[in-house]
């Protein structure tokens, strides 16, 4: 038998045998690639790209619609804007001046990085907490994090806005604290599961290495658990950013509004609704969190599954 010499070439053809090994590899792999394919991939392909397409489709009305003036928006939803209908960005001028959208912006700006910023120091050093210390406290606090998880927001929305209240929680740097509560149960919960994939080892290294339990953390335990900071992260941030109940009901409206609320003053008396500039409005609402989903999505299955599958 021939062999192919130590090192080759770029152009070089390898000796025949060794050609012959490839190319039944080769054969063997797009076989067990084939076998593996469902025989429906391709019709289950077409029925989810439609699904896709649905979904997409209410998107791009907005958009379009956020060009037409008022009167034929109702009348031509689906219409492309031509002639009389197109108004270029008169909507979008229109809504930032009556609504104050760049203040309401910067509310939704301070309150979703500042919530998101709380939830995955304290949520992450609490699901370590939980996984390392084995104590009858931490199990309780474990489970009631998990419980918090399916409890309808109805069941304690009225309670919660007299408690924020009385503690004048009704601005941009309470209402995080308000945040942290809520948003604990889902980054806890995934926390807890990547920590225990943790090996212990590395810390008791560190230990060694004469780390107290905070440097053990920040300096160890926290660049191991990148994954599911941004994953929690991307949730958490679309969560807060897109919501209208909670700051609604905490905030002091009279002078703090986010930009889910900013938005709701475009409607007038008796129905009415300038729907030019509601449209540009929840364009300009989508787009932030569109550009931040957009870049950040690879990082979402790795860490959810990372975090929810482990332990």
């Amino acid at each position: 038998m021939s062999y192919a010499p130590e090192t080759l070439q770029k152009g070089d053809l390898l000796p025949s045998d060794v050609q012959l090994l490839v190319n039944e590899k080769k054969k063997k792999s797009a076989y067990s690639y084939n076998a593996r394919r469902s025989p429906y991939s391709m019709l289950w392909t077409v029925i989810l790209s439609i699904i896709s397409v649905i979904y997409v489709i209410p998107v791009i009305l907005v958009i379009v619609n956020s060009f037409k003036r008022k009167a034929y928006i109702s009348r031509n939803p689906f219409s492309i804007p031509t002639g009389k209908e197109f108004v270029g960005i008169e909507n979008y001028v229109n809504g930032i001046n009556k609504i104050g959208f760049f203040s309401a912006f910067l509310n939704s700006l301070i309150i979703t990085i500042g919530s998101v910023i709380v939830i995955i120091l304290c949520c992450s050093m609490c699901g370590w907490y939980i996984t390392r210390v084995k104590t009858f406290f931490s199990t309780c606090m474990y489970y009631l994090c998990v419980f918090s998880m399916i409890v309808p927001f109805q069941m304690v929305m009225y309670t919660l806005s007299k408690t924020a209240d009385s503690l004048h929680l009704g601005n941009p740097w309470g209402i995080i604290v308000v945040y942290l509560g809520f948003g604990a149960g889902l980054a806890v919960f995934m926390f807890c599961g990547f920590a225990k994939s943790i090996p212990i080892e590395i810390e008791e290294a560190a230990m060694i290495d004469g780390c107290n339990p905070l440097q053990t953390y920040f300096q160890v335990v926290m660049p191991i658990l990148k994954p599911t900071c941004i994953s929690v992260s991307i949730l958490e941030a679309m969560w807060i950013w897109n919501d209208y109940l909670l700051p609604s009901l905490v905030l002091d409206k009279t002078k703090y509004k986010t930009v889910p609320i900013a938005i709701q003053y475009l409607k007038g008396g008796y129905g009415s609704v300038d729907m030019g500039a509601m449209m540009a409005m929840l364009v300009l609402a989508i787009v932030p969190i569109i550009i931040f989903y957009a870049f950040s999505q690879k990082y979402i299955i790795d860490g959810v599954v990372a975090g929810a599958v482990k332990g």
